[in-house]
């Protein structure tokens, strides 16, 4: 918890208590379903958590906003994103039913009111979305291609409506067909070894509908 705290010293109490209780409710629910490695699960807050985070700290959330978190896993990012934004609405999604299983319980144990699951080929997700967040779940191009037409015309934060793609290691070949994205390195808001490769890619998308 205290690498969340060195980064994110304004979180609320309700916030504290429930990023306290994720190590918890993971470590339960990794038991019975596997869905973060053995290794992962002791640094959940290093390797998972403060991961997630690093999009805050390129986009913060506005109210009302929606973010739509593509083969989310075990709920990442968009489990400890929806913690810090209470009052964005945050849709994950995943087609593998186990994982989806954990989510939902990790997020009812939370009580967070802002997330809805759903078990599906994102293909088969309607709705429009201020962001599509995801952690390197494809290659950039097909990632492009599943969430096609997913992103709201209207853009209302700083960065223009799009993808917000948690990546690691060398991009260059795979956004050169994407001129228009830009690389946020995670050293750039987080000073520990584990985020020397890591990368935030933002790629603004227009609705083509």
């Amino acid at each position: 918890m205290d690498i969340l705290l060195k980064y994110f010293p304004e979180l609320s109490e309700i916030q504290v208590h429930q990023f306290k209780m994720l190590a918890s409710l993971y470590k339960d629910w990794n038991l019975k379903i596997n869905v973060v490695s053995r290794k992962d699960i002791d640094e959940l807050y290093l390797r998972h958590v403060l991961h997630s985070l690093g999009i805050a700290k390129v986009q913060p959330f506005l109210p009302n906003s929606r973010i739509l978190d593509v083969g989310t896993g075990g709920g990442f990012p968009g489990i400890p994103l929806a913690i810090l934004y209470p009052e964005t609405q945050f849709h994950l999604v995943d087609s593998i039913g186990k994982k989806i299983k954990v989510v939902e319980e990790v997020s009812g144990g939370l009580e967070l009111s802002n997330v809805q699951i759903t078990n599906a080929r994102v293909e088969t997700v309607s709705g429009q979305y201020d962001f599509i967040v995801s952690r390197a779940v494809a290659q950039m191009e097909t990632f492009v291609r599943w969430i096609k037409d997913r992103v709201a015309k209207k853009s209302r934060h700083e960065l223009k409506n799009g993808i917000l793609y948690l990546k690691g290691g060398d991009l260059s070949e795979e956004l050169a067909p994407f001129p228009k994205a830009h690389i946020y390195p995670l050293t750039d808001f987080f000073d520990e070894a584990f985020y020397e490769t890591k990368s935030v890619v933002h790629l603004p998308l227009k609705f083509k509908g």
